[in-house]
């Protein structure tokens, strides 16, 4: 609930703050946080997990609704006007003019015995006909009907409904929100890519301008003689370089901005500008905690469980239906008939009535044998996958937290890694400009330059999406501590 909250309260502070947009330029300046928040409400995978979910709400409703008592009411109005031809009992044939009307009502009570399988049903209706041509009238009442009826050795539905329609539900209660923390996952690569993006262009475009500066400084140098024709050329061979890395790189930017708007559902008219956080908060997560969190929260764990219940109930259901079959239905009621309604309910008359059916199969060729074999062996399938996926679920875990736990001191080192690095390259462009150092050296900490920001960048993304997929297995942001 904190979650939807604060997830609600950033969606409207972006949606609805004119701030967040230059009004001339129609910027969206989003950071990581407000950006996952703007995904999960309004992506196209946020919504498909929502109708996903509503769906496995509703087939858990039906569930339940199978272990609660039923009332139905049923009437089905008969108006017979036809000529037929009966048999006398002298053995001779005739015509006879039939005109009625016959109408009912029932009211019906029916409650599901989940131990048994069974259904207890309870039941009160009232027939009238009308004999048109004879002018007569006539009731049938049955006051109360009470009846059982089961299969005595078939498969019970409703005990293996109990076991998997509660785990299947909390499944998809885990899945949904395991979805929500891959969309923040998926959010944060597609943040970083972006601010790749933005951050290539922005080299390109310093280096652009720091190359033409150059190049016209040493259009000076060698008029004077001061550096070598071979120096000016590579001078000018830079700044051409770098204008070319300046066009590429905002065709870049734009195919990635494309991208992100789909995912997000915006539209094409806004443009996006990504505020990157340089640094991230320091978690540690214990490995054994992390284990116990993803076994509590991750809807891995309740498919595995799900898929052995399963193979078990199709292991009861061929066996039920392999061997000797029974199904049994008892009745006991009042009933009476009269002309008047009243009377059809003075002094009733009671009614007993039971029934047993049986099927047992002689000879069918071994099919039934097979149907159960073939079942036991998928329990046998099912449980040897279940255990490797079990550890194989705990391997990853463990990958995941060690990686994790590493990161932020990796996103740490590259970010003094840029800062150095821009500083090298001040100081070598300094030098350089002084005549102290050569072109190799200014181009050697251009380039170191540009790819520290890239390694920071990089860093940053493996390190939310790492928080981002440990949070989707662990259950999300009230386990993590910042």
């Amino acid at each position: 609930m904190i979650i939807m909250i604060k997830r609600q309260i950033i969606l409207s502070f972006l949606l609805a703050l004119p701030l967040l947009a230059d009004a001339q330029t129609d910027t969206l300046r989003l950071t990581l946080s407000e950006a996952i928040a703007l995904a999960q409400e309004q992506s196209s995978e946020a919504k498909v997990a929502r109708h996903t979910f509503l769906a496995a709400e509703w087939n858990y409703k039906y569930y339940r609704a199978n272990y609660l008592p039923s009332l139905t009411f049923t009437s089905t109005p008969n108006l017979n006007r036809v000529i037929s031809k009966i048999t006398l009992p002298d053995g001779t044939s005739t015509f006879v003019k039939q005109n009625q009307l016959s109408t009912d009502a029932t009211l019906s009570i029916t409650q599901n015995i989940p131990f048994t399988g069974g259904q207890l049903f309870l039941n009160t209706s009232l027939q009238r006909q009308d004999e048109f041509e004879n002018k007569t009238i006539a009731y049938n009442s049955q006051p109360v009907t009470i009846g059982y009826q089961q299969s005595l050795f078939g498969y019970n539905s409703l005990k293996w409904d109990r076991r998997i329609e509660p785990l299947r539900y909390r499944e998809a209660k885990k899945r949904y929100n395991e979805t929500m923390e891959l969309i923040a996952s998926r959010t944060s690569s597609h943040f970083f890519s972006l601010a790749a993006a933005q951050t290539e262009l922005e080299i390109a475009e310093y280096n652009f301008a720091s190359a033409d500066t150059l190049s016209r400084y040493a259009r000076g140098r060698y008029d004077i003689g001061t550096i070598t024709e071979s120096e000016m050329l590579q001078l000018e061979l830079n700044k051409l370089t770098e204008e070319t890395n300046v066009l590429n790189a905002r065709t870049n930017l734009e195919n990635v901005m494309q991208s992100v708007r789909s995912f997000l559902s915006l539209s094409n008219d806004v443009d996006i500008k990504v505020v990157v956080e340089s640094e991230v908060p320091d978690i540690k997560y214990d490995l054994s905690e992390a284990l116990r969190l993803a076994h509590e929260n991750s809807p891995d764990i309740d498919t595995y469980e799900r898929n052995r219940r399963e193979s078990r109930s199709n292991l009861a259901y061929a066996r039920a239906n392999s061997g000797l079959k029974a199904d049994l239905y008892v009745q006991f009621g009042l009933s009476q008939t009269a002309g008047d309604l009243s009377g059809s309910y003075r002094s009733p008359q009671n009614q007993q009535y039971a029934s047993i059916g049986i099927s047992l199969p002689i000879l069918d060729w071994g099919r039934g044998k097979g149907r159960v074999r073939v079942a036991q062996s998928n329990v046998d399938l099912v449980d040897t996958q279940v255990e490797q996926a079990m550890r194989d679920f705990d391997i990853n875990v463990g990958k995941m937290v060690r990686q994790f736990n590493l990161q932020s001191y990796r996103v740490e080192v590259a970010a003094k890694t840029a800062s150095l690095a821009q500083h090298r390259y001040d100081v070598a462009r300094r030098l350089y400009i002084l005549g102290k150092s050569t072109i190799l050296d200014f181009n050697a900490a251009t380039s170191e330059k540009d790819s520290a920001l890239r390694s920071h960048i990089s860093a940053l993304q493996t390190y939310w999406s790492l928080y981002y997929g440990l949070r989707s297995m662990t259950g999300g942001e009230e386990n993590i501590s910042l």
